[in-house]
């Protein structure tokens, strides 16, 4: 399969000029210095990674803490907010950061619920960054530690019952452990007289891909030597590959509502959010490259069977291998819906809600947090976090596994890239050297976004990454302030890969990030205004103003 996979790319880039930003994400790197064997012969190297006292003061900071770690991991888990809506989460991270001598700045990039804390020690040291998340997803609610499917909170509707909210990408474990993390470097450097800035940067709305893409437009992350990221997953590994490039996009049908029961002339909204569904599916099969993928969701397609739906929304994500071809994926896209449009006689009209680069990678800084790891050793999983992963998988009808208990071998990436996720951290990537990894908090053959996951993130498994995590965060942390020789080739692997691109947003002119409006008691609480002066404010209305279908002349009675 991969082969193909190389033949279709290598047939599509003989008709057009190469991706320079393909080709900047690949292993193909000149330097000496950073140009890795990508045979199977490749091993990563060992003795990077240095023990010292202030290694050794973080980790001891980051084991003292170890129940409020934990207990902030759970109280954003038990808070479940979605995107843009993260009032009570993003106090919790803030507020564990000031008590760690950090000083926090909320409206970032002018969303509400983002902030940037900050630590300083000394003069003349690097500048390190942390990336915070902390919103959940919708309908994946689930009770912490339970093996089986058992919604913590159940929407009932006798026509569309529903659940709440979870944290099925586990992200109250992401924003807590880069947390501590931040929190362990920056006592380290105090106790150790080492000259370094700290920022931590609570980032809104990842799952919705909007938090970071916009702040880096706004240069919130200009001035970094480094950053740091990691995410929960079934495993225990860091690499260097790259993943997707993604735009969200909204597309909005408006018709003429009416009584089902008398359609005719009347325009349905969702008959056209159906027939784009329908036709985009037709693109798999010819205009789908392996490195590709879009899906969809119907987020608005009416109320009640007996009114033809005025107005339906369809949101897709279009996600490619770079920016370039999500583009020419996309349009073709938005030539469907046009179709759409005519063939059902309404009006449509697309909005970009986000849009996001694929990530640059970094062998030397995932070589230094490799080495880390494989010195540190994976998560300690208690025998009950072992029982729920199993219980888990049984429920899910797969292998009895538990937990992952290994730190995953560095192996180059498929030379053929063959798509998967996306993440905002990629537009900081083009920005700082960036690395990122992941932690086992789900169990051996689950998946993020599921229900699973939030029986895991805040319970025993969760529990036991969330203190792995930060601790690997902390100690390549402290590498990098300890050892600037190793940051100075992180830095130059970086100039090397991205040298003939600039980076440009891939968010559209005049774009308005969407927002919220916060409670009275957040914005005393966190010292803001509202609105921002980055968006208008309220939003313009979308009122449908089409008229009735045309049938023709009366027909003329029969003789």
């Amino acid at each position: 399969m991969q082969m193909l996979g190389a033949a279709g790319v290598t047939t599509a880039v003989m008709t057009a000029e190469a991706d320079p930003v393909m080709a900047a994400s690949s292993d193909n790197i000149s330097s000496a210095a950073t140009a890795a064997d990508t045979s199977a012969a490749y091993e990563a190297p060992e003795g990077l990674a240095k023990d010292s006292p202030a290694k050794t003061a973080a980790l001891d900071w980051i084991k003292g803490q170890s129940d409020r770690i934990t207990g902030l991991n759970a109280e954003i888990w038990e808070n479940a907010e979605l995107s843009l809506r993260e009032w009570k989460s993003s106090l919790a991270e803030a507020g564990f950061l000031e008590k760690a001598g950090f000083d926090v700045e909320f409206g970032t990039a002018g969303f509400p619920t983002a902030f940037t804390a900050t630590f300083s020690y000394g003069t003349g040291g690097p500048v390190l960054g942390f990336s915070g998340e902390y919103d959940a997803l919708p309908g994946l609610s689930q009770n912490k530690g339970v093996g089986h499917h058992d919604p913590r909170e159940y929407i009932h509707d006798p026509f569309a019952p529903t659940y709440g909210p979870g944290h099925g990408c586990g992200h109250s474990a992401l924003g807590t452990a880069a947390a501590a993390a931040a929190a362990a470097v920056a006592q380290a450097a105090k106790q150790h007289r080492l000259p370094v800035t700290v920022k931590f940067f609570g980032s809104t709305a990842e799952e919705t891909l909007i938090g970071k893409t916009y702040a880096v437009s706004k240069g919130v992350y200009d001035g970094l030597d480094a950053f740091l990221d990691w995410h929960p997953s079934t495993s225990n590994a860091t690499g260097w590959g790259t993943n997707s490039a993604m735009t969200a996009v909204t597309f909005t049908f408006l018709g003429v509502a009416g009584h089902g029961g008398t359609p005719l002339g009347n325009k349905s909204a969702l008959d056209a959010a159906v027939m784009m569904a329908t036709m985009s599916e037709f693109l798999r099969e010819e205009n789908l490259a392996a490195s590709g993928r879009l899906h969809w969701v119907i987020n608005n397609g009416g109320d009640i069977p007996n009114v033809t739906p005025e107005i339906a929304e369809i949101s897709y994500y279009v996600r490619e291998g770079s920016p370039a071809r999500v583009q020419v994926l996309l349009d073709k896209v938005i030539a469907v819906s046009e179709a759409a449009a005519k063939a059902s006689q309404t009006s449509v009209r697309h909005r970009v809600t986000s849009a996001c680069w694929n990530q640059l990678p970094s062998k030397s800084f995932a070589e230094l947090l490799h080495d880390n790891m494989k010195q540190l050793g994976p998560p300690e999983f208690t025998d009950e976090a072992q029982q729920l992963a199993k219980d888990l998988q049984e429920s899910l009808g797969l292998p009895q596994k538990g937990m992952h208990t290994e730190i995953g071998e560095l192996t180059a990436p498929n030379p053929v890239f063959m798509g998967g996720g996306s993440t905002d951290v990629a537009d900081i990537s083009w920005n700082v050297p960036t690395v990122s990894m992941g932690a086992a908090l789900a169990p051996i053959g689950t998946k993020m976004h599921t229900w699973s996951t939030a029986a895991c993130a805040a319970a025993a498994p969760g529990q036991a990454a969330v203190i792995a995590a930060a601790r690997y965060l902390a100690a390549t942390a402290v590498d990098l302030i300890t050892q600037p020789e190793r940051l100075k080739a992180i830095k130059d692997e970086f100039k090397e890969r991205t040298k003939g691109i600039e980076w440009k947003t891939s968010l559209p002119d005049g774009y308005e990030p969407p927002m919220y409006e916060p409670p009275d008691w957040f914005l005393k609480k966190t010292g803001q205004k509202w609105p921002p002066k980055n968006i208008t404010w309220p939003p313009k209305r979308v009122v449908s103003q089409e008229k009735f279908s045309s049938l023709g002349p009366e027909l003329a009675p029969q003789k």
